[in-house]
């Protein structure tokens, strides 16, 4: 039996990373339960609402089932890389940003990754809407490196994985656009540490399985 908080995950959902990546930012130990989208634990299931990852539970039974409250709620009890406190703009400017990315563009990112299930929509149409929500990025990264300042921040950590989506969706055609910074910031978290912290492979959960620990390191600031 454990104390902890547990996290319903699933290793390459976009929405998981972003929970992994501010639980070990502020280095919240949870025990981390993988999911199998295709055969869900039923414990996972009678826990969250949405029956969606992220799902984290809480000692006294509380759940949290949004991937950006679980991000807000790890940082709000220990934040050490300041991401609450971007150097330029405030939290609700992040905030803002991330509720347009997580709208129009995550609209157009997946009728263009998972086209088939969109067939009234056109794929390269939707491509270039979600580009031009990234083409945005350009001139402040280029400015900054990040996109709230010389630093990262909430709003780097919590689109960052779907900016990894949309690229993976065809690589090579992302490698050869002509977007200099928006690739070098992309390419920078895809090498860090900090990425390889959050994608390490586990098993299914089920129950009566070993506790399974993560977030109990505080993460090195990872500044290239």
């Amino acid at each position: 039996m454990t104390s902890l908080p547990i996290l319903y995950s699933f290793r390459r959902c976009p929405y998981a990373m972003r929970a992994r990546l501010a639980l070990r930012s502020s280095g919240t130990a949870v025990e981390l339960r993988e999911v199998v989208l295709r055969d869900k634990a039923p414990e996972f299931l009678e826990a969250s609402p949405s029956a969606t990852v992220p799902a984290l539970v809480e000692p006294d039974g509380g759940v949290i089932d949004e991937s950006l409250d679980i991000m807000l709620w790890a940082l709000e009890r220990n934040d050490p890389e300041g991401w609450l406190s971007p150097e330029t703009g405030s939290l609700d400017d992040m905030l803002a940003l991330i509720e347009h990315m997580d709208g129009p563009f995550k609209q157009s990112l997946d009728r263009y990754k998972y086209d088939t299930r969109h067939p009234d929509h056109d794929r390269l149409e939707e491509r270039g809407k979600a580009a031009a929500e990234l083409i945005a990025f350009e001139e402040r990264l280029a400015e900054t490196g990040w996109l709230f300042g010389s630093r990262p921040s909430l709003a780097d950590f919590a689109i960052l994985p779907f900016v990894r989506q949309f690229a993976n969706a065809d690589r090579a055609w992302f490698d050869g656009e002509d977007w200099l910074a928006l690739k070098a910031w992309l390419g920078d978290f895809e090498r860090s540490d900090r990425f390889a912290a959050i994608m390490d492979k586990y098993p299914k959960w089920q129950a009566g399985d070993p506790v399974t620990v993560f977030g109990d390191e505080i993460a090195a600031l990872q500044s290239s």
